[in-house]
């Protein structure tokens, strides 16, 4: 009996095992893939971003509108502070400002809840000091910087809403760091001397 009942479950058990194992890997892979990513290819070479619309639903909605129409395309990181941040979407490289759709709302106090901190590599939003005026433009934290995360709903606490994060080509927002900056454009301080340029954008899966 005890032969019989370990060649049914040698024969059989492997049947039904492969399958479920295989079901489990795709399930897995399909979880992995559900977050859009986008992919930023620049004259210091590609980054690529996973955005998180669970988590900012509005922010990433308003930032693939962007990467649809082409806005990015042609646009420079004209803010790059070591230690900081790399800001761009905004400008071309002749320091011309291209046109925006109207802000949109303020999701740091959504997403700061959902976890979303500003650590090293993710995205965020830039504004001015008007907490919902975030439009295109957006930047790379490559430090901690805690002081942007939402702490209160008032002008300086409301925080700056972060969406994303780097999960290739950090080494090319580090190349970006070590050129020199200074005044640029409108700019007085911070602009790159070789301006890092958004040459093409991809988006590359997700929902």
């Amino acid at each position: 009996m005890q032969r019989l009942i370990r060649s049914w479950f040698l024969k059989f058990v492997p049947r039904l095992l492969v399958p479920l194992l295989l079901g489990a890997c795709l399930s897995g892979s399909v979880l992995a893939q559900k977050n859009p990513r986008v992919e930023f290819m620049t004259n210091y070479g590609p980054i690529v971003v996973e955005l998180y619309p669970d988590r900012a639903p509005e922010t990433v909605r308003n930032f693939l509108q962007y990467v649809k129409e082409g806005h990015y395309e042609g646009t420079v990181f004209h803010r790059v502070i070591r230690g900081f941040m790399v800001q761009g979407g905004g400008f071309t490289a002749d320091f011309k400002e291209k046109p925006m759709r109207e802000p949109i709302r303020n999701e740091a106090e959504l997403t700061f809840k959902a976890g979303l901190r500003h650590e090293i590599g993710t995205l965020a939003m830039a504004r001015t000091r008007d907490p919902h005026s975030a439009t295109a433009q957006f930047f790379i934290n490559v430090a901690r910087n805690d002081f942007l995360d939402f702490r209160e709903r008032t002008v300086v606490g409301f925080g700056y809403v972060v969406f994303g994060r780097v999960i290739k080509g950090l080494e090319t927002v580090d190349q970006m760091l070590q050129v020199p900056t200074g005044p640029g454009g409108p700019f007085k301080t911070d602009v790159p001397a070789k301006l890092p340029v958004i040459e093409k954008v991809t988006i590359l899966g997700g929902r």
